[in-house]
Parts: structure tokens; sequence; C-alpha cells
């Protein structure tokens, strides 16, 4: 069975071409059109079965059922200069898949759904640069390539404006690390071993308040907490730094566990006469996550504001998301650790680059009936230039500095009966 649902979550995921970026850190800034159209908006505003995964409690807005379906097509641009010129990484284009279903069973009381999604992933595709002997331009012709996706079921329950939901979770993910590492006499080695593959378990747990209950119509508060889901990448971390530890830079090859972190985060949103202001916040905690603060991952406060008119048969949206990046520069002037920082830095900066912050998202939905309504979203986040330093023996005052900037269009169909 385990291995049936690895292949089928495979195939899905192919579908697209190398990895997946992700905005904050490797997440996701939102999962469907309607929350992406509003930078990530969903913690204390519904959008229906799409509130699955951003905060289940929230599904107690749909009234039936509700089947929302769709895709992210994902383009980041990332360009990386290690002291030999700009190399652009060919991993640029990935299609992410969403599927969410949500069913008002008792009335205004029970509701559940399942849904499938692509949650976060990142990576780089430096093979084409220069030679491998002579260190691929600085690249090290670096591939790397993280993708997740989740399955769940939500179940909500609601006690007149009070609504509390849990979505248990099944996590699937793929890791790929490899790149070339130079002999000296030019020629080099290929690290790495392989794809590796592995399925876990968390959970998703939510409340919301409607305020009209008490007589404030239109105000939604919402909280949200969702678990760690630790994940093992046989021979993926291990074998990547095992060339670092025989060089004498790190004291030991790393644990091949890579924890998708928790996350706390709480939301409000008031609506008026068709028009809707959202905030939401949420922390991020990859400093406590394994494998992440290993690399020197902190903790990331994400911010994020949306607005939405709702004219019935169609709406527009708009957002802003701001997270400063969660990587740190690791400290090469240590006289105990300089060399394994300033390899934890070209790994980052290389392999992992998750440096983007500001994020803009616009969107709309159009009613093409009563049940079938359609949704469209694009999201930006613009260029970031990040340097660390990275000497190594041949040069003391060595760095690498990546650009990284994103485009992303998603599409969803809903169909309501």
């Amino acid at each position: 069975m385990t291995r049936t649902i690895k292949l089928a979550v495979a195939a899905a995921m192919a579908l697209g071409a190398t990895s997946a970026f992700a905005t904050n850190g490797d997440h996701l800034i939102g999962l469907g059109a309607k929350a992406r159209g509003m930078a990530g908006i969903g913690i204390g505003m519904s959008h229906g079965a799409e509130s699955s995964l951003a905060n289940p409690a929230l599904i107690s807005s749909v009234k039936g059922t509700e089947v929302s379906f769709g895709g992210t097509l994902f383009m980041p641009d990332v360009k990386v200069d290690a002291g030999a010129g700009q190399q652009d990484s060919a991993a640029d284009t990935n299609m992410i898949p969403e599927v969410s279903i949500a069913n008002e069973a008792i009335k205004d009381t029970f509701y559940w759904g399942i849904g499938m999604w692509g949650t976060a992933g990142m990576g780089v595709d430096y093979r084409d640069a220069g030679t491998a002997g002579m260190g691929g331009n600085g690249t090290m012709q670096m591939v790397t390539n993280l993708q997740l996706m989740q399955f769940g079921v939500p179940l909500t329950v609601k006690f007149e404006g009070f609504s509390l939901g849990v979505t248990p979770i099944l996590q699937y993910g793929a890791l790929d690390i490899n790149y070339q590492m130079p002999d000296g006499m030019g020629g080099a080695s290929t690290v790495g071993a392989g794809i590796a593959q592995d399925l876990a378990w968390g959970f998703n747990v939510g409340a919301a308040y409607d305020f009209g209950a008490v007589g404030v119509e239109g105000l939604t508060l919402g909280a949200v907490y969702k678990s760690e889901i630790e994940m093992e990448y046989k021979g993926q971390l291990s074998s990547a730094t095992q060339p670092f530890v025989d060089q004498g830079v790190f004291p030991a090859a790393m644990a091949d566990t890579l924890t998708q972190p928790a996350e706390i985060g709480v939301g409000v949103s008031y609506s008026y006469e068709g028009h809707t202001v959202a905030f939401d916040y949420k922390s991020i905690q990859w400093g406590e996550a394994k494998g992440y603060k290993d690399f020197n991952w902190d903790n990331q406060n994400v911010y994020m504001v949306g607005y939405q008119y709702d004219a019935k048969a169609w709406a527009v949206r708009v957002g802003y998301n701001y997270a400063e990046q969660p990587i740190q520069e690791g400290n090469v002037m240590d006289p105990m650790a300089g060399y394994a920082n300033a390899a934890l830095n070209t790994f980052n900066l290389l392999g992992f680059p998750a440096t983007v912050e500001s994020h803009i998202g616009v969107g709309g939905t159009y009613a093409f009936t009563n049940q079938l309504s359609g949704d469209l979203a694009f999201t930006y986040a613009p260029e970031t230039k990040t340097e660390f330093a990275t000497p190594n023996a041949m040069d003391m005052t060595a760095t690498t500095e990546v650009a990284h900037s994103q485009t992303g269009v998603s599409f969803q169909i809903n169909y309501a009966f």
C-alpha cells in the first residue's frame, strides 16, 4: 500500500519539471487561487473548501458540498554568482496541483472534507554551468529538488459562532541533492545518493469565531496550529555533507532528517457590503526543525494583508505578504567553525536559495452559474539579492551572491451543489 501511494503521488508531482519553489521559506504563500490572490490570506477569512489546510475551522462556511480543483504554474528565476560570473538555474517552471472537497454533513453543525495539495518545495539546476572539474563556474553543477505533497481529511464542528476543526495529514516528500566535487586534477566525482522518499503523519488544528453570533456582523477571528512533520530522506544530507567531513570542514556528516516545521498563526477579517479587509500573521518554526536549524535557518515571521470586493457574480482580490528570509549567514570568522559556516553559506545560496521576502498577489473570481465558478490569481515576488561570505583555501575573500524572483499563475474551478 505504501509503495502504491508513493508511486501515485510521484506521478502527480511529475506534471511539473524539476522542483517547486515556495515563497515563505520553502512553503507556498497560499493554497488555492483565492488565497494566493490575497498573497496567502486564509487564517481569519474563509475561502470555502480551499480552507482545509489554512484553517480547517473555516470550512464551516460551506453550504451543501463544494469541490475546488486547480493548480499553480510556478516560475522562479534564480541566478548565482560564486566568483565566475552569473549562472542561471534551469529549474524555472513547475506545476503544483490542488484539490479540495468540503461537505456540510449536518446543517450548521458538522463538516468534513478531503483534499490533496502540493504544499512546498525548492530546488535549483546548474548541471549545464561550466565544467565539473573546474567547479562548474562556482556552482559545483549542483542540482537539488525538494517536493512536498499533503493529503488531508478536515473535520469541523460548529457551535453557533464558534468553529473548531482538525485536519489529519499524510505528507509525502521527495528529496534529491547531487553535485560535482572537483578532485583538483581536472576531474570531478559525483556526490549524491539518488532521490529519496518518505511518508509521515501530522495535523492542523484551527479555530474561528464569527462575531455575527453576538451582533457584530462581518467580523471573523481565526487561529491555527500546524504540527511539525519529521521526514527521513535516506542518504541525502549525509551523502551531500560527507565530502566536507573528509576534508576536515565538518566534524561529522549531517543526519538525513529534514523536519517540516510547526506553524502558529492568527488572522482577522471584516466584511461590509461586499468589501472585505483581512490580516494574517504566522510564525514558521524553521529554527526548531531538524535539518533546517542545522543549515542556520531561523524562525520566520510572516505578515499578510489583503482586500476583496465580492459583487456576487464576480470578485476581485489583492494582497501583500512579507517575511524576512529565514536563511542566516554563518560567521566565517569563527576560529573553530569558520570553514564549516562558509560551507553552509554555500549550500544555502547554491542549493536552497529561499531568499525572496516580499510577495504581491492579485486575483479574481467569475461565477458562470449559481453552482460553477472560476478563480484566477497572479503572484509576484520582486527580486532580492543576497550575498554571503564563502571563503575557501584558494580565496579567503570569496563571496557568493544569489538573485531570486518568482512569478506564479494560479487557476481553479469550483462547483457547489
